[in-house]
Formats: structure tokens, sequence, C-alpha cells
């Protein structure tokens, strides 16, 4: 089974003093039936005045730190060794039609189903627009199965917003991003978020990274991989199946996870409330190694 040692290096640097900070991290991937994070360590400079672990609604792990001493730089040094083992997803096998899912969140059946049916509602970047809805039911023909009714959108919002770094922000709403056709994974999963929740399925903003690999005869660069995103909706009898609408795909091995949530309100990686700074600069980089099976 594959093993991934990250490094997640963030840097803020101020342009004045910082007073003090208040800060949350949400780093340490959770464990999940498809992973294990076996080692997570956090290194914060200059060190907190003090430090403490707690879990949120969804069950992702958050480490809140404080700064009381001035500082005009925060380094934050996240590292993890996580196991990976090959997702199931129900590929080849039947599913019911995308109506019957819906209707399954409306009144869900079963504890699974219940805390599913939360995904199936608009949230701070996934509103539910006519647009997207009539986007989404070009995949979704009536009695069409649940699987091949996602797998289509997944190709089709593939295909629509061109990857594009730089054209958008964190606050840049979904219905921008469709018009303008332009985004990155943040994006994209948004957008197909929007899409399946519009027709009334459950669907959760997963977020995570992504081991790149170089091209054939080039060596592999450190610090180019990245923090990704992408979705995973549910199905009963099925569970949750994840989706990657940014490279096309069901994801396997290559994607880490680190937090879901209803979108990326819910699983910034790094937050803060600074007293001081003035302006600042954010600085971020991202190691995704593969390491050797042990002996």
């Amino acid at each position: 089974m594959p093993r991934y040692r990250i490094l997640h290096k963030t840097v803020h640097q101020y342009e004045t003093q910082v007073a003090s900070s208040h800060h949350s991290a949400m780093l340490q991937p959770r464990d999940t039936p498809y992973q294990e994070c076996v080692d997570f360590r956090l290194l914060v400079r200059p060190r907190p005045s003090n430090i403490r672990q707690r879990v949120d609604p969804f069950g992702n792990h958050i480490t809140q730190f404080s700064l009381q001493s001035a500082h005009a730089r925060l380094e934050v040094l996240a590292t993890s060794l996580v196991v990976v083992r090959p997702r199931i997803n129900p590929s080849g096998k039947p599913t019911p039609p995308w109506e019957q899912v819906a209707a399954s969140a409306r009144i869900p059946a079963g504890p699974e189903a219940l805390e599913a049916a939360q995904f199936a509602y608009p949230s701070t970047h996934v509103p539910v627009l006519r647009e997207l809805e009539a986007f989404a039911r070009e995949s979704a023909k009536p009695g069409r199965p649940w699987l091949e009714t996602l797998a289509d959108l997944n190709d089709r919002v593939h295909r629509h917003v061109a990857f594009s770094p730089g054209e958008t922000h964190v606050g840049t709403p979904v219905e921008q991003v469709f018009i303008r056709r332009k985004g990155v994974c943040q994006d994209l999963a948004h957008l197909m978020l929007a899409c399946l929740r519009s027709l009334g399925l459950p669907a959760r903003y997963m977020s995570g990274y992504i081991r790149t690999r170089p091209p054939d005869g080039k060596p592999r660069l450190v610090g180019i991989d990245a923090s990704h995103a992408w979705v995973a909706a549910f199905c009963p009898g099925h569970g949750w199946t994840e989706f990657d609408p940014t490279n096309n795909l069901l994801p396997e091995r290559d994607h880490i996870t680190i937090a879901h949530g209803r979108d990326y309100s819910d699983v910034s990686p790094l937050l803060g409330v600074l007293v001081g700074g003035g302006e600042h600069t954010v600085t971020v980089g991202v190691d995704v190694h593969l390491e050797p099976d042990p002996a």
C-alpha cells in the first residue's frame, strides 16, 4: 500500500509587527476507510503560547494556537505520514436512478443516509441556481443510473471549466466560474457540488492533496505539489464515491484526504485573527513524497 510523506509549509510575512494572533489549522489528514494517518506533527514558529486539539462536527482535526508575543513572520510546517488503500468504487455495479437517490435524501432512512442528507442543501459557496440545474439535467436524464449520471457530469464540468490559476480567488461566486469557464480545483469542486445539490443529490467538498508525477525522463521537483479539492457523493447502498472534476477521474491512490465539509469555508487549512500586521504575503509549499515500503 502506498505510504505518503507530506510536508505542507505556510509562511505569513507581515508588513508591520503583529502584537498577538489566534489561529486555527486544519492540516492533519483524517482517518477514513481507505487511509490511515500514522504520524502527524505541527511545527509553529514563533512558538505558540498555547496550543490545543479538537474535532469539528464533521470529524475533521483542528489545531488551535495563539501567539502572544510580537512577531513579523509566522511559519507553520505540517508533516504527515499517510497510508492509502485503493478506494472501492461502484464501477461495474448497478446503481439506482438518480431521482431515487434524490428522493432518499429528502426522507433519509438510517443514520448514514441522515448524515449524508445535510450535504444536499445550499451552503456558503454552493448556491442552488436554475442555470446550474439546467446544466446538470443534461447529464441527469430521466431514469439514468446514479453513477452514470455523476460520471457524465464530472466529465462535462471538467470540459466546461479550463484549469487556469490566478483567474479566481477564494470568494469568487460559482456562477461567475460557470460563466467565465476558468478556475482552479476549488472552483470546479464548488461548481460540481452546486450542480448535484440543484438536483437534490447529497455531495460534500473534499480537501487534501494529490501527488503529481513528473514527465518521463524528468526528475521530480520538491515543493511543486499542491493542496487539492474534489467532491464525494452519496448513494444509499453504495456509500460515498469520490469524483475529481479537475482531472476527470474517480480518485484511487493518489488523493490524500485532509478534511471534508459543505464547501471550502468548512475546511480552510489555516485561519487567523490578528492584532496589527498590516498588509501581508502568504507563501505555501507542498511536497507529497511516495515512501518506500517498510522492510
